[in-house]
């Protein structure tokens, strides 16, 4: 369940636009809304609006937000890197529909967007609204531009001129997932708004907030943890408690099953052994627990539609 907050910037939004026909009345300020009924109203007003804009001018008015402690922890952030750790970790509050994970990877760091509830045909949708979200977040914050690179799960666009003004020139699309890059030197520069007390005043009200992952989430750690294991479905079952019927059956409800969370887990595993540690088929192969190369290489042509080498020299 999400709260109502930015649901009701949706609303907001699309009657400044003078839209009709999306008649979603939200209850009162403290109740809460599926995030099935959050997807369908984005959905509806997609359609309503029928702009090209309308992810990035719903991104542009996202965070920091009006969400109580999580907002006001994260509009007096001191540092890129603190920031963006506060949205990975109040996720379920500043953006619930998509997860975000920080990696720093040495030559660069990267903000990877995952989907939490299982909305395949909105993803597009969703992660043009949360990269928009969060690039004008740090425009604002730190008084300049970021120089954010952009990766995108989807071929390009037909007209990428709202990309290229909401988001800027460093755009790649065709890539094997969502993620925001950054040179590293960015991420501890201090912003001029930071200010630590209100920081640390902030969290001592959000250790009163409780946060649980969705299932997408919380397996999608799971299988990153134990992928040198080379988990199963009946083993990760068990770890969850349930049968392996019931398990199946709640991936479905999230639009899943659990070959292809395992196959995605696998995906991000390789790309950033190739990318950050020059990895090769040989080693990859090892590290993920397949007994050779060329099993390895066909898997990761199944998972991607690229062989290893190609997708390589498309990272370098």
């Amino acid at each position: 369940m999400l709260a109502q907050h930015q649901p009701a910037l949706v609303l907001d939004y699309l009657q400044r636009c003078e839209t009709d026909g999306v008649a979603l009345t939200l209850p009162t300020a403290t109740s809460k809304l599926s995030a099935a009924a959050y997807l369908a109203l984005l959905a509806r007003a997609a359609k309503a609006t029928a702009s090209p804009d309308t992810a990035f001018m719903l991104g542009q008015q996202m965070l920091p937000g009006h969400f109580g402690a999580a907002s006001h922890a994260l509009l007096h952030a001191q540092t890129l890197r603190e920031a963006l750790q506060l949205l990975v970790d109040w996720q379920a509050i500043l953006c619930p529909l998509l997860r975000p994970r920080l990696s720093d990877e040495g030559s660069v760091a990267v903000l990877y967007w995952m989907d939490c509830y299982g909305a395949p045909s909105q993803l597009p949708f969703l992660v043009e609204m949360h990269m928009t979200a969060v690039t004008a977040m740090c425009r604002w914050l730190s008084g300049q531009r970021v120089p954010w690179r952009y990766c995108f799960n989807r071929a390009s666009p037909r007209h990428i001129e709202q990309h290229t003004v909401h988001l800027g020139p460093e755009l790649r699309f065709n890539c094997q997932l969502d993620a925001m890059l950054i040179e590293p030197g960015w991420l501890d520069q201090p912003w001029p708004r930071g200010n630590a007390m209100a920081v640390k005043l902030a969290f001592g009200q959000l250790r009163d907030a409780q946060s649980t992952p969705s299932l997408s989430s919380a397996l999608y750690d799971y299988l990153l943890a134990h992928i040198r294991c080379v988990p199963t479905l009946e083993s990760t079952a068990a770890a969850f408690g349930v049968s392996v019927a019931t398990f199946k059956r709640h991936l479905a409800r999230h639009g899943t099953h659990f070959q292809a969370e395992l196959d995605q887990v696998r995906t991000h595993v390789a790309l950033q052994l190739f990318h950050t540690h020059g990895y090769d088929n040989e080693a990859t192969a090892r590290h993920l627990g397949f007994h050779d190369a060329n099993n390895f290489r066909r898997s990761f042509k199944r998972w991607t539609g690229l062989t290893p080498s190609l997708l390589r020299e498309g990272l370098a």
